[in-house]
């Protein structure tokens, strides 16, 4: 086999991509992972998760400080923001974590070939960089794209004055006024940043609910809870245009149902309507890969595509657009090519929003089991009852199971409180095993710990809370 010449190429170095590369060479094969950022780890660890994870740490810390301190007894004087300063915090960590990627690609001997990669059919992708091009050649070629930013007509990102999430995570100075368009996960945390750091933020979001997909008890009191902190909300609202000056942006939009135009004026603007798969500029059209209506590409259980040899991972497929759930694909695909028997859980698979409380959630939401005719009991404690969230000043939220009446399996679970994207992994675990309400209640928990709110839950599906 020559050098050009590989069993895998994978192209896309992000979270699936990575992933997949180092399980591929560990089960013996000669593999190539191909990706034009110039650095690993896709949108989730250059432009996403970790950069916008880093800046709500710094921005948690910065209005505890100013407004939670005092109360415990803790006086530190004034507070001053160095922006500069947190927004580099942030790039170490980035930087830190992209350099490990390209660390383990070469400890497991993954060959990284920095630059975009296109499809040219018979197993050659052609790699271009600098303007320079070279083909490899692969048995089998994973696409591992990711996603990119979903436009919005007539609203036109500059990374200035209206960005993406990209540049609301490179801003230099705290905008006065704030406008996120979009409700969803990425709105949400970024204007959560802002605000922390005083800026003024709205949210317009077009449907008449915050976190679309969520369980709906659970988004009711997620914007209830954004409320009192000061976050505005225009729900049920389309944006038709931006209009960029020197001294702002000014929005024009008007009901989503019909009705009267308005103005809202904003020093930034922030687009997070969604994301989109990254499947263009790749050759897949002309190669002939069926897309279906969204752009993604169709795959069959072992993530192949209608042509021999072509996959599919990660966000460029159906599915949440989630780092781990491309991970999770990426290992299972490679394993199916070795010739192993790996299963993916699509049930079990966790979201979480780093919103403070947080907001964690796996398995079936209560809207979801009726519409489906599914019998339910729900378990519901308020995080109000758990010493360990009074201890720490952090009782807003709830836990919530669901379980089937019949059989008491658990279906799904709900939480917003207090580090909520840890504590739900106990019930993924439990799902995963096909675990009943009682077992979870069952089962000991220590205390004084969040967890035991999960206990509560279960003790509740039977009606029998101790603390609550």
């Amino acid at each position: 086999m020559s050098d050009d010449t590989f069993d895998l190429i994978i192209v896309g170095g992000g979270p699936g991509g990575y992933t997949a590369a180092i399980r591929a060479a560990q089960l013996g094969m000669k593999t190539a992972c191909v990706e034009k950022r110039g650095a690993l780890g896709g949108t989730c660890l250059n432009v996403g998760c970790i950069p916008s994870k880093a800046l709500l740490k710094s921005s948690e810390l910065f209005e505890e400080a100013q407004h939670d301190f005092e109360n415990r007894g803790i006086n530190i004087g004034s507070i001053k923001l160095d922006l500069e300063k947190m927004l580099d915090q942030k790039n170490t960590t980035v930087t830190g974590l992209t350099q490990g990627i390209e660390f383990l690609l070469k400890k497991n001997k993954v060959t990284y070939i920095k630059g975009a990669g296109e499809l040219q059919g018979g197993g050659r992708v052609e790699v271009t960089a600098d303007g320079k091009s070279h083909v490899i050649k692969g048995t089998k070629i994973l696409i591992a794209t990711g996603s990119d930013v979903m436009p919005l007509p007539n609203v036109e990102i500059d990374e200035k004055q209206i960005v993406s999430s990209t540049g609301a995570l490179e801003l230099t100075k705290v905008p006065k006024k704030l406008v996120v368009i979009g409700a969803g996960v990425i709105g949400l945390e970024l204007g959560t940043v802002w605000r922390r750091l005083g800026a003024e933020v709205t949210v317009i979001e077009y449907l008449d609910r915050v976190l679309p997909g969520l369980d709906n008890e659970v988004a009711k009191t997620t914007q209830r809870i954004l409320k009192k902190q000061k976050m505005k909300f225009k729900l049920g609202t389309k944006v038709t245009g931006a209009k960029v000056a020197k001294s702002g942006v000014t929005l024009t939009m008007e009901p989503a149902k019909g009705g009267d135009s308005e103005t809202l004026k904003a020093d930034v603007v922030l687009l997070a309507i969604g994301r989109r798969p990254y499947t263009q500029g790749l050759g897949l059209e002309d190669l002939g890969v069926e897309l279906d209506k969204a752009g993604r590409i169709i795959v069959d259980k072992n993530f192949k595509s209608n042509i021999d040899g072509v996959y599919a991972i990660g966000d460029v497929i159906e599915g949440p657009m989630l780092a781990h759930k491309a991970e999770d694909e990426g290992v299972v695909c490679v394993e199916m090519m070795a010739g192993q028997k790996p299963h993916i859980n699509y049930d079990t698979i966790p979201g979480v929003i780093y919103t403070w409380p947080e907001i964690a959630s796996v398995g079936k939401t209560e809207e979801q089991l009726k519409e489906a005719g599914i019998d339910y009991n729900v378990g519901k404690v308020p995080f109000m009852a758990n010493s360990r969230a009074r201890a720490i000043g952090s009782t807003d939220g709830f836990a919530k199971i669901l379980a089937d009446k019949k059989t008491d399996k658990v279906l799904g679970v709900h939480i917003i409180g207090a580090d909520a994207g840890t504590v739900i992994h106990e019930c993924v675990l439990a799902m995963e095993f096909g675990a009943s309400a009682e077992d979870i209640a069952r089962t000991c928990h220590a205390h004084p710990t969040l967890n035991e709110a999960v206990k509560e839950a279960a003790l509740a599906v039977a009606g029998r809370t101790i603390n609550s």
